[in-house]
């Protein structure tokens, strides 16, 4: 069972090879993955360390994605979007750890070029298949299509979303499924769980609003592609909620992503306790609380019993107001039931620790946050660099700086055609940070005096969460978590606050690291990580990289296409 995926808007067909995985299968004999042994896979279990080893199962999945223009009303008003196959989310990819996936994209749009970045997938030594334009490739030019392959050596719950402009908002996105061992127990999947805010505008024109004035107030959100939006100014109720049905007595695995463009979400379902057992992609000793908060790009799998009285009940997806700018901060739901036939709204009451009460926008405790495989980060690292996140007005219009400048790459001239060329200038808004050692500890200290949050993203790596906090770091005062300190790819930098990270140089390539506010990210908050420099152009396909970069100049050329925002 999967929970069901949001609104098809066309009737293009969606061309997957790929299923969901057996819960009978098993990779040897050794053990089987199963309701009553979920730890088991195979040969390995959830004790594998998986930056070290993973299986291989010589298994292709491949999926074929065609974006369109289209236009669709997933909280019952109707506006222009971009879809994959027709649909909003787009089609999840599903394997299981160890598989290889291939990609093919079309790029059908009538006058946008496009990438797909998967999101939190660490590309091991596939820098190029990262998805993102003016850095590991040229965007993919209407009419061309690009493929990607990489290899599954995690676990767990992602995303993959277009990395050009703010095009993911406008519905360029989907999930991502890789099956493997949990840290608890459970008897049904029910897959990935968008939570997104939405507009009705089209993302293009928000960036615009948020490039002149600040952050805009947004419409509503949805869950899973659907919501209703209540017109305050009519009193006219448009659209559906999402709907799942319990079965009395069933564990319930659910993979939440946050995909919104500008919203920290609480998410919680009435009356059920949540068991948390994964931050992003990283496996964690489970813990159980009333609800769980989520920064954009952020991921937790959850575990919901079927074990409240048998009824209706609220699915919330509560907009923290601190932070999040939204017309309905308190009207993004779903609904559980219990009787499928059942058509009335629920009655219950949300849980008092899952309501905004004009709380920090916050992450969830780090204390909470305990991988299950330790690692631990050393502390004497190679290389320590302080960066500060701050906003400034260039001609009218507010850009954010990460370290010392705004980050700008050019669509036409991405990194890795940089490298291949041997052009070692890098000029300084490529916002450019080398680190040319193999298998070397580096950390990063990143504070803002600003109010506002950022969750940060590290492509290319799990990083390490050393420190997080208010204030300005202080070295001499702050004690760093080096055991088994939290692990994963997407971390909020609190407001007026720092967090201290910490990655390992063990995958060579052009990595971005940025802001995943949508607007913060074309407005310039990111910087290049240039890890190990030297061993790129050996790894690069030239015919893929050059061939894409020809059509896009071609394209561009022809419709006098100008670059107006970071590149990503």
């Amino acid at each position: 069972m999967h929970l069901p995926n949001l609104l098809a808007v066309g009737s293009l067909a969606t061309l997957i090879t790929a299923r969901p995985h057996d819960p009978a299968f098993s990779l040897s004999k050794r053990c089987t993955n199963s309701a009553d042994d979920r730890s088991c896979w195979g040969d390995y279990d959830v004790s594998t360390n998986y930056y070290d080893e993973s299986p291989d199962t010589g298994v292709t999945r491949e999926y074929w994605f065609d974006i369109t223009n289209t236009t669709a009303a997933p909280d019952g008003i109707e506006k222009i979007i971009l879809a994959i196959n027709g649909t909003v989310p787009g089609p999840t990819i599903y394997a299981d750890w160890g598989d290889t996936i291939v990609v093919h994209v079309t790029n059908s749009l009538e006058n946008n070029g496009t990438g797909i970045h998967f999101h939190g997938i660490r590309q091991n030594y596939t820098n190029q298949n990262d998805g993102v334009p003016s850095v590991t490739q040229c965007p993919i030019a209407p009419g061309d299509s690009y493929t990607y392959t990489w290899k599954a050596t995690q676990y767990g719950s992602s995303w993959y979303h277009s990395h050009f402009y703010v095009q993911a908002w406008d519905g360029v996105f989907g999930g991502i499924q890789i099956n493997g061992p949990a840290t608890a127990d459970y008897d049904e999947d029910l897959g990935v769980l968008f939570l997104n805010d939405w507009f009705h505008n089209t993302a293009d024109e928000e960036i615009l609003l948020a490039e002149a004035r600040g952050p805009p107030t947004l419409n509503g959100g949805l869950i899973n592609g659907t919501n209703e939006y209540n017109d305050t100014t009519t009193g006219t109720v448009t659209g559906s909620r999402f709907e799942t049905t319990f079965v009395a007595g069933t564990r319930y695995r659910i993979r939440l992503v946050n995909a919104a463009a500008d919203t920290h979400f609480k998410f919680s379902i009435d009356n059920h306790s949540l068991q948390v057992i994964a931050a992003d992609f990283v496996p964690i000793v489970p813990y159980s609380t009333d609800n769980v908060a989520l920064s954009m790009g952020q991921r937790y799998d959850i575990i919901v019993t079927a074990n409240a009285t048998s009824d209706n009940y609220w699915m919330r997806a509560i907009v923290v107001q601190a932070c999040s700018e939204n017309d309905s901060p308190n009207n993004v739901l779903g609904i559980v039931r219990y009787d499928s036939t059942s058509t009335s709204d629920p009655t219950s009451s949300a849980w008092d620790d899952a309501v905004d009460t004009g709380s920090d926008c916050a992450d969830e405790d780090m204390s909470s946050l305990v991988p299950y495989v330790a690692v631990a980060a050393t502390d004497d690292p190679t290389n320590t660099t302080d960066f500060a996140v701050q906003l400034y007005q260039s001609n009218g219009i507010g850009l954010w700086e990460m370290g010392s400048t705004s980050f700008v790459n050019l669509w036409d001239y991405p990194s890795l055609m940089q490298v291949e060329e041997g052009n070692s200038t890098w000029g300084e808004a490529q916002n450019v940070y080398a680190y040319p050692e193999a298998n070397t500890w580096a950390y990063m200290v990143i504070q803002t005096s600003n109010q506002q949050p950022h969750p940060m993203h590290m492509h290319g790596h799990d990083f390490w969460i050393l420190g997080q906090g208010s204030g300005t770091f202080d070295a001499s005062t702050v004690n760093l978590t080096l055991t088994n300190a939290p692990r994963r790819d997407v971390v909020l930098l609190p407001g007026d606050g720092y967090v201290v990270i910490a990655f390992y140089t063990d995958n060579p390539g052009a990595w971005l690291m940025h802001c995943h506010i949508a607007w913060h990210t074309t407005e310039g908050l990111a910087i290049q990580i240039l890890e190990r420099e030297s061993e790129i152009a050996a790894l690069l396909d030239s015919s893929s990289l050059d061939s894409t970069c020809s059509a896009w100049a071609t394209y561009t050329e022809a419709d006098d296409i100008v670059q107006t925002d970071s590149g990503i």
